[in-house]
Parts: structure tokens; sequence; C-alpha cells
């Protein structure tokens, strides 16, 4: 963590351990034909490296779930209505922090251009999970390392009296705009960093997105509720806890990783 010269605080990126006790890997698999995306999403949770694997089944839904959230590498498949494969790797090139882009198809014919793109792999359908594994391999090798699994201090104002926080006393982070209010049992403190950008550098401490405008510390969240198809999590204990929504879209993502920390 830095201060620029601005006084804008900068939470500098941390990297990844690699083979790191648990899966590390964060991945999204885009694939229009639901059978290729289930198999592929399968083989992925097989393999001990990999953390979370999400599936969208096209482009176009890809790419607002990587406007709105962090992962490690996308799987794509290339032949897909609308936007192609090789399209929205384009577009992922053009991210300040792109993920790392495995092609997975069944022709032959597009490798020239999906190297051209830098993608770490080029995997022909159907899928062997001996050859997927040399691709994870080699995923290891190109996405950055994670940080140490210290803690870090916040810098937060108040009153015009700089204080710090601990990351680990976070439960949850909410957006406000350009800034992000972090909640401690304590109170709460608004920063001038985008919740886009503590996502991706605080998702090694397991900061995970469960909203559009919240992250949530999965050592904080005491309870998990469902109710009507809805659900939500409580942070902070059940007598003075803060319960939260999660999105639809979020919810299958933080049960599995929540499971893993069971050992469930």
């Amino acid at each position: 963590m830095t201060v620029s010269s601005n006084g804008r605080t900068a939470y500098t990126t941390g990297q990844r351990r690699q083979g790191a006790p648990g899966g590390w890997l964060r991945v999204l698999v885009v694939d229009d034909e639901p059978p290729a995306a289930d198999e592929l999403s399968y083989l992925l949770r097989q393999d001990p490296r990999v953390a979370d694997v999400r599936t969208c089944l096209s482009a176009t839904d890809g790419l607002q779930q990587l406007q709105e959230s962090t992962v490690d590498a996308v799987f794509l498949d290339i032949q897909m209505p609308g936007l192609n494969g090789l399209e929205l790797a384009g577009l992922l090139a053009r991210f300040k922090t792109p993920p790392a882009v495995v092609f997975v198809t069944a022709h032959e014919e597009h490798a020239l251009e999906a190297f051209d793109l830098r993608a770490v792999d080029y995997v022909l359908k159907p899928v062997r999970a001996e050859r997927l594994a040399e691709t994870v391999t080699r995923l290891e090798g190109s996405v950055p390392e994670e940080e140490p699994s210290g803690d870090l201090q916040i810098p937060v104002e108040l009153g015009g009296v700089t204080r710090f926080v601990w990351r680990s006393q976070i439960s949850h982070v909410e957006a406000q705009g350009d800034y992000a209010r972090l909640h401690t049992g304590e109170g709460s403190h608004l920063v001038r960093v985008p919740l886009t950008q503590l996502e991706q550098e605080w998702a090694p401490a397991k900061f995970v997105r469960i909203h559009r405008s919240l992250l949530v510390n999965l050592a904080h969240v005491t309870e998990v509720r469902s109710e009507a198809g809805r659900c939500s999590v409580v942070v902070g204990g059940a007598a003075r806890g803060t319960e939260l929504q999660v999105s639809r879209r979020h919810t299958r993502q933080l049960k599995d990783l929540l499971a893993r920390r069971s050992g469930a």
C-alpha cells in the first residue's frame, strides 16, 4: 500500500501464490453450448489448483460479468452467435488488468489468431482432463503470484486525523460512487478507492463480491440465510450482526467458497 502524490491511497496489487493449498485460480467459462460449458466447468473443478469456476452462455454476458467482477482466467469458445470468442478476447486485452485467456474450441484454424491475442493456450474439444491440467500449469506461470497472507493497515481520515484500520477487521465494503465505505465492528470509514479495485487486490484476503455494490470478508460471515429463493449473509454475529443481501448471480460462488472454508 502506498499514498500517491495527489493524496489518494493506492493499494498495490500483491502477488499470487502458486499452487496454494485449497486452490487459488478463479475461472470464467464462456461457451454458448450448455453441455460443453458444464463439462469444462466440471473438469476444472476437479483440479485442486482451481478455487472458483463461473459459467456464461454468451460472450456478451461474459463481458458484462467481467466488468463487474474479477477472475484470473477466461476459458473461451470461439464460434458463438453475436460477439465471438476472438472478439471478446480483443476487448479483454484493453482491460487495465486483463485476465489470462484460454481458447477451447472444436476448430483448429483459429490458432494463429488466438496466439496473436496472446492466449495462454489453445485447447481442442473434446477436452481431456490431462490436457486441461497442462493448461492450468501454464496459467500458474502467466498469472501474477498472490500476495503474502499478512494483514494490511488501511489509512482512513477522521476529522482531519489519519488513523489506521487493519484490513482483517473489515467485515464488508460498500460501493459509494468512486469511493468505498469500509465497515468494521467499531463503525465505517470512507476511502477514495473504487470497489472494483479493492475486489481485485483484496481477493487473496478472501474478500468476495456478493452484490454489484458489496464485498464481504468471508472470515466475518457467521450465517447464511435462504428464503423464497433469495440468499443473504450475516456478518458480525447474530446479536449485533449486519444482514447483507447476495445477488442471484453471486449466490453459487459464495456458497462454494464458504463450503471450501468449512471443508464441506
